[in-house]
């Protein structure tokens, strides 16, 4: 009886030992946590996981009580005067980024949290180069992430060799209820504005000027950005931009479509206006 207790013992304080050691594994510092919008708490404790990767959910930031009024971008400039605004989003939109080495990585970012130095993972999507290069004939281009600038301004300059982007607006600059972006604050007309982003939380106030697509981690066979290029240019065209996206991205739409990882599939879009026209 003695030895069955203490064996008893033994096995409940071999329990708890291990429960705290897996409790430890998977606290991470509130400042890695932070430092991308689109990456959850679940998300960072994999990175430390050789088979799992940084999924694409977005956090829900604090409303900033007492945000300035004042607006966000600078005065238009007189050779983008005629154009529309389009912001475009960055993680997993343009890019996918990982705290855990992946192969053939297109830029390696080090980023320093809390005096450490960690390298940060960043993947192309297929025919970014080329989107970049054709939205800047059409648009007044602007980078918009609730990421750290930290992080989000070296990727920028590495991505955006050819000056796309006329400004960039990062979470230092966002203004968030409940995890959404008020694009009230941007200084442009609304109708002449485009939102262009895997998130539906980022464009849930402005629905009406989203142009979804869908989240991109690693497929090499991926052409959502090359195939958006003709809707873009169709928009960049027309006077107001609620002729064709009003009410596109509603639940009733047939343009709303959402895959298991409750991504937005953009396609659904540009299919309702083909049948529109």
């Amino acid at each position: 009886m003695v030895l069955l207790w203490m064996r008893a013992f033994c096995w409940c304080f071999s329990e708890k030992n291990r429960c705290n050691v897996v409790e430890r594994k998977l606290r991470v510092p509130r400042v890695v946590r932070g430092l991308f919008c689109c990456f959850g708490i679940k998300s960072v404790d994999q990175a430390a996981a050789p088979s799992s990767e940084l999924s694409g959910n977005r956090c829900s930031p604090k409303l900033v009580e007492n945000a300035s009024d004042k607006l966000l971008l600078p005065p238009v400039r007189p050779c983008d005067i005629n154009k529309k605004c389009l912001i475009v989003d960055l993680d997993e939109t343009l890019v996918h980024s990982s705290f855990k080495p992946v192969k053939n990585p297109d830029f390696i970012i080090p980023v320093e949290i809390d005096g450490v130095v960690h390298q940060v993972y960043v993947l192309k999507r297929p025919y970014v180069d080329e989107f970049l290069r054709q939205i800047s004939d059409y648009f007044e281009c602007i980078l918009f992430t609730a990421s750290l600038a930290k992080y989000a301004d070296p990727v920028a300059d590495l991505l955006d060799q050819w000056g796309v982007f006329r400004s960039r607006l990062f979470r230092e600059a966002c203004v968030f209820h409940k995890g959404n972006y008020d694009l009230n604050r941007l200084g442009r007309d609304l109708k002449h504005v485009i939102i262009v982003d895997n998130s539906p939380a980022s464009y849930a106030f402005h629905p009406d000027n989203a142009v979804p697509v869908q989240s991109w981690f690693d497929d090499l066979n991926d052409t959502e950005l090359l195939d958006l290029l003709p809707f873009l240019e169709t928009l960049a065209k027309v006077d107001n931009v609620y002729s064709i996206l009003k009410n596109s991205n509603q639940p009733s739409s047939a343009a709303y479509r959402v895959d298991c990882n409750g991504s937005y599939d953009g396609r659904g879009i540009i299919a309702q206006v083909e049948q529109r026209t």
